[in-house]
C-alpha cells in the first residue's frame, strides 16, 4: 500500500508507494504553475497494486467525481473489446449485419473495425443535435443511420468526437439486446468497484464537482479566437457547432441530463482512482478479480489503425480500435502497446501492458491544451520511470 507523503501545509494530499516520491513532486509542481483554484487528482496502479493516490485544490477530495469527457470512450470500448474477445462481435463484419439501417447513403461496406478506427466519416449530421439528443445514444444513432459520410469511408480518418460511442453502442445493442451503459455497469464498473460511471446515479450526485471554465491568459485568448473553427467545418460538425444552438463543450458534464444519460462518447463521471482502476482491471485485474482482457485482445485494440493528419482535429493523431495508441500519439516513452483515452478538460487515462502501469489523471478546471499536455507529459514520465525502476 502507498505510504503517506503529504508535507505539512502542502496543497497536495494523499499517498504514494516508496519510489514514487517523484510523482508527488511533479504533481505538486502543477499547482505552482496553475492559477489559483486549480484542483486535480492523480492515481496509478502497477500490476493491479495501487502505487499513487493524490489529490489537491479547492473542493477536491480523493473520491470526488468530475466530468471526464472523452475519457468515457475508454470505458465504452473496453466493453466492445470484451465482446470481440468472446466472439459476440466480429471486427471485420460490416456494421449493416448488426444494424441494417446503417447501410444507407454509401455506408454499406463500413465494418466495425472502420468505426472503431474513426474511419467511417460519420462525424455528425448536417443539422446537428439538441442537448437532449446528445444525452441519448439511441437518438444519436437513429439520426446517424441515414447520414451521408463527410468523407468516403476508409479513405481518411477523423475524430468522431460526440458520436463514436453512439455508433459502436448501437452495434452492441443490436448484437446483445443491452446498451453500452448497461453492460459497462454490469461487467466492469460494479464487479471491480470502480469510481467511474458511464451514467451517474442520483445518489452519487453529492460527490460530483462541476467543471469550471477555462481561464486563459490574454495571449491564449487571442490564439483561441484566431484559430476558432467554422461552424460547418469538419471540426464544427464533429463538435456540434453546426446546430442552431451550438454545444458548449466545457458545459456538457454540468448538465444533469448528460450525467444521467451517460452518452458513451462524452458523458462519464469519474475520479482519478476510477480512471486508473478501470485500466488496471483491463490488463492486470484488481483484488481477487482477473484481468478483463487477454494480452492478445489488448494488443489488437492498441494496434495503430489510423495514423497521420486527423481531418477533424487538423493535427497528428494515432488511433487503435476505440482507444488512442499512447506511444504513437503523444508519449513515445511508453510501451508500443499502451492504449487509453484522454478527455477535453484535461483528463487522461491509459494502460501500458509492457510495465503493468495503469494511470489516471483528472482535473476540474477546463485546461488550455498545450499547457495541459506539458504537465501530463511530466506526470506520466515520472510515473512511468518509477514503475520501470
Amino acid at each position: 500500500m502507498p505510504n503517506p507523503v503529504a508535507a505539512q501545509g502542502s496543497v497536495v494530499q494523499g499517498t504514494v508507494a516508496k519510489g514514487y516520491e517523484g510523482v508527488r513532486e511533479a504533481f505538486e509542481a502543477t499547482f505552482a504553475e496553475e492559477r489559483a483554484g486549480h484542483s486535480a487528482q492523480l492515481a496509478a496502479y502497477v500490476h493491479g497494486e495501487q502505487v499513487v493516490d493524490l489529490w489537491g485544490g479547492p473542493g477536491m477530495e480523493g473520491d470526488s467525481l468530475t466530468g471526464v469527457f472523452s475519457s468515457t470512450k475508454g470505458a465504452a470500448h473496453l466493453v466492445v473489446a470484451l465482446l470481440v474477445q468472446e466472439g459476440v462481435l466480429d471486427l471485420d463484419r460490416e456494421v449493416r449485419h448488426y444494424w441494417p439501417e446503417f447501410a444507407a447513403a454509401g455506408k454499406e461496406h463500413v465494418t466495425l473495425r472502420d468505426l472503431l478506427a474513426h474511419r467511417a466519416g460519420v462525424i455528425g449530421t448536417d443539422e446537428g443535435f439538441t442537448l437532449e439528443e446528445l444525452a441519448d445514444d439511441r437518438a444519436v444513432a437513429a439520426k446517424l443511420a441515414g447520414q451521408r459520410p463527410f468523407w468516403r469511408p476508409g479513405t481518411a480518418f477523423g475524430y468522431h468526437a460526440y458520436v463514436i460511442g453512439a455508433l459502436t453502442g448501437e452495434v452492441v445493442r443490436r448484437a446483445t439486446g443491452r446498451t453500452m451503459q448497461e453492460l459497462y455497469e454490469e461487467r466492469v464498473r460494479a464487479p471491480y468497484g470502480l469510481d467511474f460511471y458511464m451514467a451517474l446515479p442520483e445518489e452519487q450526485e453529492d460527490r460530483f464537482l462541476t467543471t469550471q471554465p477555462m481561464d486563459p491568459t490574454p495571449a491564449q485568448t487571442r490564439a483561441l479566437q484566431e484559430n476558432a473553427p467554422g461552424r460547418h467545418s469538419f471540426f464544427g460538425v464533429a463538435f456540434n457547432l453546426n446546430h442552431a444552438v451550438p454545444t458548449v463543450l466545457e458545459e456538457l458534464p454540468n448538465h444533469r441530463v448528460i450525467r444521467a444519460g451517460g452518452p458513451a462518447s462524452v458523458g462519464g463521471t469519474a475520479s482519478a482512482r476510477g480512471l486508473a482502476g478501470m485500466y488496471a482491471a483491463a490488463i492486470s485485474g484488481l483484488g481477487d478479480r482477473e484481468a478483463l482482457l487477454t494480452p492478445a485482445t489488448a494488443a489488437e485494440f492498441a494496434q495503430v489503425h489510423s495514423e497521420g493528419r486527423d481531418l477533424v482535429i487538423g493535427a497528428f493523431g494515432a488511433f487503435g480500435l476505440g482507444f488512442g495508441n499512447m506511444a504513437a500519439e503523444k508519449f513515445p516513452f511508453l510501451g508500443a502497446r499502451a492504449f487509453g483515452h484522454g478527455g477535453a478538460a484535461g483528463s487522461q487515462a491509459f494502460a501500458d501492458p509492457s510495465t503493468g502501469l495503469a494511470f489516471g489523471y483528472n482535473r476540474r478546471r477546463f485546461a488550455y491544451r498545450e499547457d495541459n499536455e506539458v504537465q501530463l507529459t511530466r506526470l506520466i514520465k515520472a510515473t512511468h520511470e518509477a514503475a520501470t525502476r
